[in-house]
C-alpha cells in the first residue's frame, strides 16, 4: 500500500508542477486517462490483497476462483462513473435556457454523447478484464493495450469540437469491438463456449 500512496503523490506533485499547461484540454486528456488507469492499478491490488478474506466471508467461492468476475464488476463501476461524468455536463447544457443545435452546433450533439458513453462504459469492462489479466500472467503487451487504446479513445473525442463525430465514433467503436474481442480471449472465451452462449446450452 505505501507504493500506492506515493504513486498519488507523485501524480499530485505533476499536476500541480506544470501550471501553465491545464488551460489545454489535450493535456487535461492525457493526464485524466493516467489517473484512471493509476486508480485502475490501485483497485486490482487491492482486490488481489482481500482475496483471502473473500474467501472467509463469500458464500460463492466461483467469485474467488474466478478472477475476472472481479475484474468485470469493478470495470462496470469504472464504466459506469465514466459515463455519468462524460454525460454531466451535457445533460446540463440540455436543460436550458437554449437548446444545442438551433442556432450553432449539431442536432446530433446529444445522440453522439450518449453513444459515446456507451462505448466507453463497455471499453472500461472490457479493459478492467484486460488489465487484471494482464498483471496476474505479467503480460505487458496487454497492459500497454489498454492504455495506449485509453489514451486513443480519448483523444479522439477532441474531434467532436470540429464535430467530426462520425470520426470519433468509428475509432471508438472498432476499438470496443477489438477490446471485447481481446477480453473474451484473455477470460477463457472459445468459439465452442460462444456458440453454446448464443443456442443457449
Amino acid at each position: 500500500m505505501e507504493n500506492i500512496g506515493v504513486y498519488c503523490q507523485v501524480l499530485e506533485l505533476v499536476w500541480y508542477a506544470i501550471v501553465p499547461l491545464r488551460k489545454f484540454l489535450a493535456f487535461g486528456v492525457v493526464f485524466s486517462v493516467l489517473f484512471q488507469e493509476g486508480f485502475r492499478y490501485i483497485i486490482y491490488r487491492i482486490l488481489r490483497r482481500t482475496e483471502q478474506g473473500l474467501q472467509v466471508v463469500a458464500e460463492d467461492t466461483r467469485v474467488i476462483e474466478n478472477k475476472h468476475i472481479l475484474a468485470y464488476v469493478s470495470g462496470f463501476g469504472f464504466g459506469i462513473i465514466s459515463a455519468m461524468f462524460a454525460l454531466v455536463n451535457v445533460l446540463a447544457d440540455m436543460w436550458g435556457p437554449a437548446t444545442i443545435g438551433l442556432k450553432s452546433g449539431s442536432e446530433v450533439f446529444f445522440l453522439v454523447s450518449s453513444a459515446q458513453a456507451l462505448s466507453i462504459c463497455l471499453l472500461h469492462t472490457f479493459w478492467s478484464v484486460i488489465f487484471y489479466n494482464a498483471f496476474d500472467t505479467n503480460n505487458y503487451m496487454h497492459i500497454a493495450y489498454v492504455i495506449i487504446t485509453h489514451m486513443v479513445v480519448s483523444l479522439t473525442t477532441l474531434l467532436n469540437a470540429q464535430e467530426l463525430y462520425s470520426a470519433s465514433l468509428i475509432i471508438n467503436y472498432c476499438l470496443t469491438v477489438a477490446s471485447a474481442i481481446l477480453a473474451f480471449h484473455v477470460s477463457g472465451g472459445t468459439k465452442r463456449s460462444l456458440k453454446r452462449f448464443f443456442i443457449c446450452q
